[in-house]
């Protein structure tokens, strides 16, 4: 019963920090403030996968996204010249608003009707994955997704140095 209270506690904890997070890197002017926004929404996202049962994806979701993505990210705010156009304390048009309201209706009104239509038994826990069957479904099932993340890295790391040569010839 105690594991079960303390359960939801993590799940809302966790539920707080992305929501909390991404209304934080949407509605921040400053990019920076946008981008710990960002981080915290990863890290909740990591604690979910840890309510799973999948240390190894949480642990993933850390090193690749919070720690790879992120950093990258944050180099190339870093490297170019100049901010955003709010950085001066401007107010954010209405019509900004309007459209991140928008962007988050849009899931909740395809996954609303999905978790009432199919509800999950309390009975059904997460049974962790074995490290190498996964491993084996990244090296085969799933190589061109695994591939593909990659390739996604690759392109920002080479957009940062990109950022930092253009503005080292200004």
């Amino acid at each position: 019963m105690i594991m079960t209270v303390l359960a939801y506690l993590a799940f809302a904890l966790y539920f707080c920090l992305i929501i909390g997070g991404g209304l934080m890197a949407v509605f921040c002017s400053n990019l920076v403030r946008a981008l710990v926004g960002l981080i915290a929404t990863l890290l909740g996202v990591a604690g979910m996968y840890l309510l799973m049962q999948s240390p190894f994806l949480a642990f993933m979701q850390i090193l690749i996204y919070v720690g790879a993505v992120c950093v990258i990210i944050f180099f190339a705010l870093m490297m170019t010249a100049g901010g955003n156009e709010n950085e001066d304390g401007t107010p954010i048009p209405l019509g900004k608003y309007a459209r991140s309201f928008l962007a988050a209706i849009m899931p909740l009104s395809v996954l609303l009707p999905v978790i009432f239509l199919h509800p999950v038994d309390s009975a059904d826990s997460p049974v962790a994955t074995p490290l190498a069957e996964l491993g084996r479904g990244l090296t085969e099932d799933f190589v061109l997704p695994f591939e593909l993340i990659s390739i996604i890295l690759l392109i920002a790391m080479a957009g940062a140095v990109f950022l930092a040569w253009e503005r080292r010839n200004k």
